[in-house]
């Protein structure tokens, strides 16, 4: 099981499973903000609806009030009315001939509203005038109410239900005298037929059964079609409720002229039918989205593991000896850098091999001349040695002493496996005394020289043949073109008491004009001496040198200072701190 997870862990599989996770979750996060907003759209859209048709009819409940407040008014300014009131406050009695004239009057007022059941009509004491009969206004109306119109001075004021039949409901306004300025002359008591007020259903939104409730003031129901106590629902602002075990969303709309409350009922199922199409479009949306993700995933996938696999294979099938180069694709820059990169590499491996093969056969070779270099010094010193013993026993004793001479100098300058790149001041200056010596048999009393150092200095280590080239440089290039006596000065002092030291070789040769020193010297510094051959090539090996053996020191390096007719100088420092 492990190893078959360890085959699926491919960059391949990895890329997949990334995008398709980041794929999903954007889906999702996508799908859920779009389900989210267009169900609250849609929601919106329903609850405005429903507002609406909340709106229309409460105009229409509005409309149905002002018919009720327009007919109580007329009758209430109706002449008749105005007389036998005014009659009242003047102490008449209403005879037969009045009433009949009263009867004829609102009988032809309930005739322009079927919703008025009937008027009654009280005088300012509360005694009944019409319907006949001894009945009071207290015992019809709350004293509150009566008080209520007159505080509102000739507005309807709406009362309530009626507590002996509950389909009908009471309003009063006060019957105000024209001609006694406007003085309280009795009560119009108007009673209405709830049902005059029900909102029929096909005037509410298409569905599941709606429900409406039309309440007063006091949120008391004027009609309704469900019989729920909705006020505390109300009260404490509810936005739904159960009914029937259904859940409904209330929607109010409050009367400005009425003062009353249209309570409308709208399942909230309606709203899961509407959003389950856009439920479905979404899900069927992101699954297609997916789908097309995944297809693109794989071949995107693919794309970018095909040339890497590729590169991979010709890794895998590369023999030791020789990498294979990779050819190039049609694939991404990345890749095709990649590609060119291993190429690169593979040229320069195979480059590599090449070399270190050549070198290791090099090297060989080299040991078989090392081995073969081993007997050849001894064979020169034993030459050399019998040669000074011959000249010993013929007398020869200055040519002896050449001899004995050069075979120092050939010790010293090709040592042998054991010896070091460092030497003591003292042993390089005895190896210059031993090739001045030499050099003299040839020059004979041409050749001067003087060796000056300090006595603390001898034990400081230098590197070796360091400031024998300076000397051979001295006398080939300063006295051996001269024909008068030359003198070499070596001289290795301490600078002011510091760490370094400073080496001077000095000749009074011909010396080196302006011109030409300037341009050696800067040939020394920048390491090319194409244009001074012999001894520049000496001059920048020795720098060259100086710089390798004394890296990270300080150092002046090495210069020329010389004037035409006064010889030339070599100067050159190092530190006192060398081969340690």
């Amino acid at each position: 099981m492990r190893l078959r997870l360890r085959k699926l862990n491919t960059l391949r599989n990895q890329i997949l499973a990334v995008f398709l996770i980041v794929m999903v979750i954007v889906l999702s996060i996508v799908s859920i903000m779009v389900y989210n907003q267009v169900g609250t759209l849609m929601k919106d859209t329903t609850e405005k609806q429903i507002q609406q048709t909340a709106v229309e009819a409460n105009g229409r409940m509005e409309t149905l009030y002002k018919q009720i407040d327009t007919l109580s008014n007329q009758l209430m300014t109706n002449e008749t009315v105005q007389q036998i009131l005014l009659g009242l406050k003047n102490g008449e009695s209403v005879d037969f001939a009045k009433r009949q004239s009263l009867i004829r009057v609102i009988n032809n007022s309930l005739a322009y509203s079927n919703g008025i059941s009937s008027f009654e009509l009280y005088s300012s004491e509360g005694n009944r005038i019409f319907p006949f009969g001894e009945k009071n206004l207290s015992s019809v109306i709350d004293e509150k109410w009566v008080k209520e119109a007159e505080t509102e001075k000739g507005r309807l004021v709406w009362v309530g239900k009626d507590p002996n039949n509950s389909n009908y409901s009471y309003a009063i306004r006060r019957v105000s005298l024209m001609d006694r300025w406007f003085s309280n002359g009795g009560y119009l008591v108007v009673r209405i037929l709830n049902s005059y007020f029900q909102v029929e259903e096909s005037n509410l939104s298409p569905g599941e059964k709606d429900y409406m409730m039309l309440l007063d003031r006091d949120l008391a129901p004027i009609t309704d079609n469900y019989g729920i106590d909705i006020q505390k629902f109300l009260l404490e602002g509810y936005e739904s409720i159960k009914v029937n075990k259904k859940q409904y969303m209330i929607v109010t709309q409050p009367s400005a002229k009425t003062g009353w409350t249209l309570v409308i009922l709208k399942p909230t199922s309606f709203l899961n039918e509407r959003v389950t199409p856009v439920r479905k479009a979404t899900l069927l949306s992101g699954a297609i989205g997916l789908i097309i993700f995944v297809i693109s995933s794989i071949i995107l996938a693919t794309m970018i593991t095909r040339p890497i696999k590729k590169l991979t294979n010709t890794m895998k099938n590369a023999k030791m000896d020789e990498l294979k180069i990779n050819k190039e694709s049609a694939a991404s820059l990345e890749i095709i850098e990649l590609n060119r990169t291993y190429n690169q590499m593979v040229e320069n491996t195979n480059h590599l091999i090449q070399v270190v093969y050549e070198k290791e056969l090099l090297r060989s070779q080299t040991e078989l001349k090392a081995l073969q270099a081993q007997i050849d010094p001894h064979f020169l010193y034993n030459t050399l040695n019998a040669l000074y013993w011959s000249l010993d026993d013929r007398g020869e004793e200055d040519l002896a002493e050449i001899v004995i001479a050069m075979s120092g100098l050939f010790r010293y300058t090709i040592g042998n496996a054991n010896s070091s790149e460092w030497v003591t001041i003292q042993a390089a200056l005895d190896q210059i005394e031993r090739y001045l010596q030499i050099m003299k048999m040839r020059l004979g009393e041409r050749l001067l020289w003087e060796i000056s150092v300090e006595s603390n200095l001898l034990a400081i280590k230098i590197p070796k043949l360091l400031i024998q080239p300076l000397v051979e440089n001295a006398i080939m290039h300063g006295i051996e073109s001269s024909r008068e006596r030359g003198c070499v000065l070596v001289k290795i002092k301490r600078i002011n008491d510091s760490s370094n030291l400073l080496v001077t070789v000095k000749d009074n040769g011909p010396g080196i004009n302006r011109e030409s020193l300037n341009a050696l010297n800067l040939a020394i510094k920048n390491d090319n001496v194409s244009s001074f051959k012999g001894m520049g090539m000496a001059l920048t090996n020795v720098n060259k040198r100086i710089k390798l053996y004394y890296e990270g020191y300080d150092l002046s390096g090495l210069r020329l200072e010389s004037e035409i007719g006064k010889g030339t100088t070599v100067l050159f420092e190092v530190p006192d701190k060398g081969g340690e």
